[in-house]
């Protein structure tokens, strides 16, 4: 679950100019319920209807865009836990902006389950607008036409590396795979895959997910492949590697979220450094004593994306919220949040950015790479056919 996101989603889901802003800085398959198809709203505008926009001009410009997602009232979101990447502040500010009521359903829904909701809620009003999904999802669902091209303001300023060229997704934010440990309860925490090997963490080691659903899970088995041999052509070695935890008793089967964590069910948690720094945060007056380490062995980044449901039943408000994501406020919301926004680099170079949150970003050594198209893809079927092999 994104919680797969994990957030209190990856929960058990959860970027080389990215790579700059990096360094500086199953629910049951969702279904329709019987329930006959609506009609979705079209608000003509400037000749061009809201659902098949594909800039903010084919508006009229951004008044007259913040009129017909007004006039809708509403936006269906999915899989955005509050407490990740600091969306619930997210959510209320947009709601503050402008007149449209979000409604956020299942927060702690994977990646799998937000595609899956797109295809079984086809032409119903209940169908989510948008959708934040690991970059593996967004490239599988692009591939499928799932969503919609759409560019926004900042369209320019977003590296081509982390945009579809027909802008049906943009990477969004991102962050390094990190090990949080409860030191109140663990004696010496654990700074690298190495360490989670140690006998001292038998029962304590977890994940945020499953991986072949989650792509924050995911991240953490790319990063255990890297340091372990592996590659992003080659992540098998991470399923050997958490395959060998499980055997050995450290790595357990309860997905790390909030509650865990607060509860000390899952005292090390592989899960992104800004779930985890938020952790830190929130838990510090409850006496969880959590901190945090992007583990030098297996340093792996990686951007989560946004997209447009093709058939969403709210296309205006679907594509403000976009334009507010990429704004320098939405920007720096995620910043807040620990995550490293996809803008960073040209809102450091503008003086956007804003420096107190730059400066609480966890410390990381090198620089990132990130997987090809071909890669993260060739991963994912290596995960779906033998992940479940190693760990069970």
């Amino acid at each position: 679950m994104r919680r797969a996101r994990p957030r209190p989603r990856i929960r058990a889901n959860g970027r080389t100019v990215a790579a700059l802003a990096l360094t500086t800085a199953t629910l049951t398959v969702l279904t329709a319920c019987g329930a006959a198809p609506e009609e979705k709203a079209e608000a003509g505008t400037n000749g061009v209807k809201s659902a098949d926009a594909t800039s903010v001009a084919d508006f009229g410009g951004m008044e007259k865009l913040v009129a017909a997602a007004e006039k809708e009232g509403e936006l269906n979101v999915i899989a955005l836990p509050p407490d990740w990447a600091n969306y619930g502040e997210l959510i209320k500010t947009f709601q503050e902006k402008y007149k449209v009521k979000i409604k956020s359903e299942t927060p702690d829904a994977s990646s799998a389950d937000e595609v899956a909701a797109v295809k079984s809620r086809k032409g119903q009003k209940r169908a989510p607008d948008v959708l934040d999904l690991g970059i593996a999802f967004a490239r599988s669902g692009a591939a499928e036409n799932l969503f919609a091209p759409y560019k926004v303001t900042a369209w320019d300023k977003i590296p081509d590396s982390q945009k579809d060229a027909d802008g049906r997704w943009y990477n969004d934010y991102g962050g390094y795979v990190s090990i949080g440990c409860d030191a109140a309860r663990i004696t010496t925490c654990p700074e690298t895959f190495a360490d989670l090997l140690k006998p001292e963490y038998k029962g304590k080691v977890a994940l945020n997910g499953n991986p072949t659903k989650s792509g924050s899970a995911f991240g953490g088995v790319y990063a255990a492949a890297l340091a372990n041999k592996g590659s992003f052509a080659d992540i098998q070695p991470g399923i050997d590697y958490f395959g060998k935890l499980k055997k050995s008793g450290n790595f357990i089967p309860v997905e790390s979220t909030p509650a865990t964590v607060e509860k000390g069910e899952t005292p090390i948690s592989i899960d992104w450094d800004y779930l985890n720094a938020g952790y830190a945060d929130q838990f510090k007056s409850k006496g969880v004593d959590w901190k945090v380490s992007v583990p030098k062995d297996g340093v792996y980044a990686q951007y989560y994306s946004q997209a447009i449901n093709k058939d969403a039943p709210n296309p205006a408000a679907a594509r403000l919220w976009m334009e507010y994501l990429y704004s320098a406020e939405g920007q720096n919301l995620w910043l807040k949040g620990y995550a490293r926004p996809v803008l960073l680099p040209a809102m450091t170079e503008d003086g956007t950015a804003d420096k107190t949150f730059v400066a609480k970003l966890p410390a990381v050594e090198g620089t990132p790479a990130f997987p090809s198209s071909e890669e993260l893809d060739k991963a994912k079927a290596t995960l779906s056919e033998n992940w479940d092999k190693a760990v069970s």
